[in-house]
Formats: C-alpha cells, structure tokens, sequence
C-alpha cells in the first residue's frame, strides 16, 4: 500500500521533474495529435505509425495503423479477417461469429480472446486483468473505432511485458467535426436474423468536442443454439482549458448475452457443422470502463499525459459442461435435465498510467525522450462450479453455496524510458527499458471435503520484479523509405486462468512458471512515390517455459502446464499498389490491389517429461497466412474482394493429427476464405454498404477447444449476406 502511495505521489510531482531533460529551449519536436491523416481523398484502410505520436515513440517498431472509415468490409460485426487483412500475419480464431470476443495473435502465439497481446481502448486497459487474466472479454464496436493501432516487438518496453505487443482501438471523440452537433446512424440487416443499429452524436464548440453512441447488435446466429445480443453505450467529451491543458471524460458501458452451441465431434462436423449438442449453454458479460485523461502541454518541447481508468466486469456461464460425447437430455427417470454448471466473476480494476514525452539537444542533432510510470490494482471474485439449475433459459441462480470461492488480487508498478538518439540526419537509434514489479495473491475457498468442510486456502502469494530492455534502430534510406531493427525481452507471468481448470476436459498443473523470451525484428518498409506501399520483414520470437497443452489419456483430456521453450522465426510482408497512379496522378476511378504474407516456423526446443515435443510444431501455429485483394472504384462506388488462406496448425505440442473422438485433439486443417464488399456514397452523407462474407459456404474450423465453450471443434461461419444504410446530418 505505501508503494502505491509513493507512486502516486511521484505522478502528481513529475509534471517538475520533466525541465531537468530539457537542455535548449530551441529543440524542435513536431507532435502529432491524436486525429491521423491519411491523405486527401485515400481510399487506402492502412498506414505506417509515425516515429512519435502524443507521448508515445513508434520510431524502430514493427507496427500497422487500420484506418477504420477507409475499411471495406463487415465492421457490424467486428470481422476481424477483413478489418485486419494488411496486418501480415495475425492469426484470428472465428468460433464467435457475433464478433463480441474476439482472438487474435501473431508469430505463434495462442489466439485466446487476444491475451498474449495488451489489449486497450484510447490507451489504457480493458483485458479482465492484464497481467493475472488478460483476456479480452469485451472490444469496442468498429463503427465507433477511428483507428486500431498494432505494435508488435520492442511495443513491450511502454505497455507492458506481453510477448504479442500492443493492441490499441483509438475511439471517435468529435473533434473530426466542424459543427455544435453532427448525427450519424448506420442500420444493418443480414443472414441469421441479424440487426445492427449505430446511432452518435457528436459535435465540436469552441474549447469543448464530445461523441456519444448507443449500438444494439442482435442474431439468431448460424449454429442452432447461438443467438446473440449486445447493446453497447459510450460518452466522450474533452475541454481545452487552456492553449496547453486539455481534460477528457470517458465512459463506457456494454452488456452481451450469447447462447453457445458447444463444439462438435469431427464425425458430427463432417455430417452438419451447422448442427448443436447443447442447448442449455449461455454466456454474459457486462462491462463498464471509465477514465479521466489529462494532457498538458508544459512548453513547445515538452508534453505530459496522464490517464486514470477503471474496468469494472462481470462475466458469467451457465452450461451443461461435460464432454461432447455425454448427450444433454431429458433423464427418463425424473424426466427433468441435469443440474447446469454456474460459473461467476466479478473484476473491479483501477490504474494510473503517467507519461512525458520532451525533446532536447545534444551535440548537433536534436533527440527526444519518453517516459512515465504505471501503478495498478485488480481484484477478481471467481465463483466456480455451482450447482446450478436444470433449466433451458439464462438462470446463474445455485442450489447451494459454490465449492470455489476464491479472491485474486493482483498489483502492478512500473517505470520505463525509450530515447530517440539521432546520430544524424538519416540514422537513429531507440534503446529502451522497463522495471516491473508485480504482486499476485490468492485467498478463499478452493472446495470441499469429505465432511462438507471448507478447504481454504492459506492466502497465496507471490511477487517478483524484473527488468527488460531492448533497442531499435532505424536508417533512413530515402525520403519515403527506411530500414528499421529492435530486439527487446519479453515476459508473462502465470495467469488466473492457469491456476483453476475449465470445467470437462483440462487439467492444469500445480507447479506452473512464469514464461520469458524475447522478440527480434527487421525489416524494409516505405512507399514509392504514390502508387506503392510495402513492409517486408523477418523476425525471431524466443519464448522460455511455454504454457501450452499437453494430449494426455490418448487424447480425451488436455494438460495445460509448461510445455517447454518454443522458438518462432519467420517472414511477414506487405505490399499495397495503386497501378492507376502510375500512369496519372488524378483519376475518377480507383484501383488498389494488395497481398500480406506470413511465414512462421514456430516450433519446441525442448522436450517435456510427458511427451516427447522436441522439434514439433507449437499449438495455434499455422506456418501460412496469405491475404490478398482488390478494391476498383469509380463515381462513389467502391467494390472489394478479399481472400484470406490460413494453413493447418495443430491443437496441441503432442501435434495429434487423428482427432479424438470427443474432438478437443487433433489437426486443424487450412482454409481457404472469400469475400466481397460492395459500398456507394450518396449525395449528402447518405452511403449504402452490402457484402458476402464466406463466398463459396466453405465448412472450416479454427479452433478446439478443451473448456468453455467447447469441448470439441468449433465451426466458424457458413455463407452470410449484410446490408448496412448510413447517413450523417
């Protein structure tokens, strides 16, 4: 508690501090603001980071920009495959065609609900927890996204250690908006029942800007038993108090319930994917993240912004859980169904996050430097394994008091630095550190005895702290062109999710430690005067004492403990063209053309005492990821076509290839994707937007899975039609 305080207190003192980095009050720094530009009139959804924006450097780092209004795809649903199509190689686990949860990852990393990345909305925090469970049970509505920044390698130095990097969905907040009020809707109609209406408002006033919106999204879904809804509110508004200080006031708040089908044997897939085993499954979340940011500008070299956020969540189950091959039925005997599992938590997470960004003199050359500091507390009340009731609808109620009542309570202070070191006009470098102290501990009742007595546990704790570092470079081939390299360390600590098993088929073992590694890149990246953009790069990805999951009882159950150290080496590139531009600089009709390729050999260094892995390729690891398309336009009238390739990967380091009779095991084939967008702009802010998702119907899975909401594979999406109509007045 005194170290909270301490830190706190440095964060109110630091705005002083800051003058002892500025060496020449002529340094220049030009910041950019938080509103990216694109370019007059660009129909291109992707861009490069530039080397500095607000507080944050992004010079030396692999990094992509998506440029929401610019995406021609299915944004009412969070498609993440045609929203993240440029970004090379992210793999995307599509078991949620509600686009409420979404999972994705990058160079062999798992895709569960986002966790080996740091997820965060405007800069801060929106994971459960993102060090004790950073799973991503809620994500904004895309209508509302401005940008989606993704950073990947020397990202962990400013956000955190995460091996994945940064994730970071920068909401509209009015400032776009020349006028007191500004109102936009969007409606949407598809496949399966689906119905999305966006309804905002925003405006800009003098000093003050605002943007608030309320979205319901609704479907039966493609699976019998996967209706959805979700209703989702949000309320910005920034004051420029003075030239220099600008305050804003956010909050959010969503509410989701989701039906869940459960997965399916690969019998069962194979005859009807669209088929469901249970009927009785369902799942809630409620989500509310309020934040206050502050941005102070102390002179022209200088600026200092300070966020204080909060997520306050409740995530809740109700399902019949075991495996796949027990039917879910009537009881002849008592002609009534079995009792449901309930599972209950409750997350209640505050944090500060202070950062300075300044530029000073030193020799010739002007440099720059940021840093800051984070301080954090989580709590998360997990109720387990209550005897719930033996009905069909959402119900959480329990007959009796649940066997797990446990508290984790996690703590988090850091400190951190990264400098731009100019050697001269075309060259500079980026080294960076991080000091991590964090604190994790356990209490409450871990079940019951023989006697029905409460077996308690004795207040776990653990803390450790560590420092990272890294360094980037970048060479400034030409104008427009650069060479760029970092290599920075990486950690994740145990989670609260590796130390209690999903209900039905996984195991967790006792003795788990925390995992480290590093990330390296570099890479060739820029445009060529206006009709060529490319990113083209190699990286290595060490990751030590892996948590992954081992096949045990000939494949029925899964071991989730530490596999062994993993190595990931390979190639990601990007290329964008315009051809029209070659030939002339103005045109009436558009023409892009684009392809992302992804290469990665992820596999296991090590053996496990269980199984032998070594060489074997790491679980959720396809060695191919292609995404190509094309946009043609003309007059208004925008029409794309995106493929998306993803390669086999396996469910496990066993690499099962067989696949178990319940379906939690085996491989996972590749599949092949299309879809096309077609999009019309009226006259006076009025636009219609319509797509295919899933061209050809192709029957594919991304996913087994061994716990909720599984067990078994679990079918993405056949064929599905949307047609949106928006306006803004």
């Amino acid at each position: 508690m005194k170290k909270s305080f301490r830190l706190f207190f440095l964060v109110l003192l630091s705005p002083f501090f800051v003058y002892a980095f500025q060496q020449n009050d002529s340094a220049h720094i030009q910041y950019l603001p938080d509103v990216t530009v694109v370019g007059k009139n660009s129909k291109s959804d992707y861009a490069q980071m530039p080397e500095i924006v607000g507080t944050n450097i992004y010079a030396g780092k692999k990094n992509s920009l998506i440029i929401l209004n610019n995406v021609q795809g299915n944004v009412s649903t969070n498609n993440m495959r045609q929203v993240l199509s440029k970004v090379p190689g992210i793999h995307i686990w599509e078991s949620d065609g509600s686009g409420i949860q979404i999972g994705i990852a990058s160079r062999g990393l798992s895709p569960n609900r986002s966790w080996e990345f740091n997820v965060r909305q405007n800069g801060y925090d929106i994971a459960a927890d993102p060090f004790g469970y950073p799973e991503a049970y809620y994500n904004p509505q895309l209508q509302a996204v401005q940008r989606i920044e993704i950073v990947r390698g020397q990202g962990a130095l400013q956000y955190g250690p995460q091996f994945g990097g940064l994730v970071n969905y920068i909401l509209r907040n009015g400032n776009e908006f020349n006028k007191p009020l500004v109102f936009e809707t969007q409606q949407t109609l598809g496949s399966y029942g689906l119905f999305n209406s966006y309804n905002a408002i925003g405006g800009k006033k003098g000093k003050t800007h605002y943007y608030t919106f309320f979205d319901h999204r609704s479907a039966n879904g493609w699976r019998a038993n996967s209706n959805y809804f979700t209703n989702a509110g949000y309320a910005t508004i920034t004051h420029q108090f003075k030239n220099n200080l600008a305050v804003t006031f956010e909050l959010m708040h969503s509410h989701m319930r989701s039906k869940q089908p459960g997965g399916l044997t690969d019998a069962a897939l194979a005859t009807n994917a669209q088929q469901s085993e249970r009927g009785r499954n369902w799942f809630d979340i409620t989500w509310t993240t309020p934040a206050i940011i502050v941005n102070y500008e102390i002179n022209k070299q200088t600026r200092w912004n300070t966020k204080l956020f909060g997520t306050i969540g409740n995530r809740n189950s109700v399902g019949f859980l075991q495996s796949i091959l027990v039917k879910d039925e009537i009881n002849a005997t008592t002609n009534t169904y079995a009792n449901r599992v309930v599972n209950l938590d409750r997350y209640r997470n505050f944090g500060l996050e202070s950062r300075f960004i300044t530029a000073y003199t030193l020799g010739k050359q002007d440099h720059n430097i940021s840093f800051g500091i984070r301080a954090y507390t989580g709590n998360t009340h997990r109720e387990a394994e209550g005897k719930g009731t033996r009905g069909t609808d959402y119900d959480v109620s329990v007959e009796a008091a649940f066997p797990n009542s446990i508290l984790f309570r996690s703590k988090n202070a850091a400190a951190f630095a990264e400098n731009i070191f100019r050697i001269n006009n075309k060259f500079i470098l980026i080294p960076g550190v991080r000091i991590e102290y964090l604190e994790g501990a356990a209490g409450g009742r871990a079940g019951f005895d023989a006697n029905g007595s409460s077996i308690e546990l004795q207040n776990i704790r653990r803390s450790r702290s560590f420092v990272m570092a890294g360094i980037g470079a970048e060479y400034h081939v030409s104008a427009s062109t650069e060479v760029y390299a970092n290599i920075t360390q990486a950690y994740r600590p145990i989670q609260f999710a590796n130390l209690q098993a999903p209900p039905s088929t996984d195991i967790v073992d006792p003795n788990l430690k925390d995992a480290r590694g590093y990330n390296f890149d570099i890479g060739y990246r820029g445009k060529f005067k206006d009709f060529l953009k490319f990113d083209v790069s190699i990286f290595h990805l060490q990751y030590n004492n892996r948590v992954g999951i081992i096949s045990t009882n000939g494949g029925m159950n899964r071991l989730v403990t530490n596999v062994g150290n993993s190595s990931s080496k390979g190639f990601e590139s990007y290329v964008e063209c315009t051809p029209i531009k070659i030939f002339a600089k103005e045109s009436k009709y558009d023409l892009i053309v684009f392809a992302s390729y992804a290469y990665t050999d992820a596999r296991y260094s090590t053996d496990h005492k269980l199984a032998s892995i070594k060489g074997k390729q790491v679980e959720n690891a396809p060695n191919n990821i292609i995404r190509t398309g094309t946009t043609l336009g003309a007059k208004g009238f925008l029409c794309t076509a995106q493929i998306s390739y993803v390669g086999d990967s396996f469910s496990d380091a066993n690499n099962t290839i067989i696949p178990s009779l319940n379906g939690t095991a085996g491989l996972i084939p590749a599949y092949t994707v299309t879809d096309l967008t077609f999009s019309y702009k009226f006259k006076k802010g009025i636009e219609c937007k319509s797509g295919i998702n899933n061209l050809f119907d192709v029957t594919y899975f991304t996913r087994r899975a061994g716990g909720y909401p599984g067990p078994g594979a679990l079918p993405a999406d056949a064929r599905s039609f949307f047609i949106t109509m928006s306006a803004k007045f």
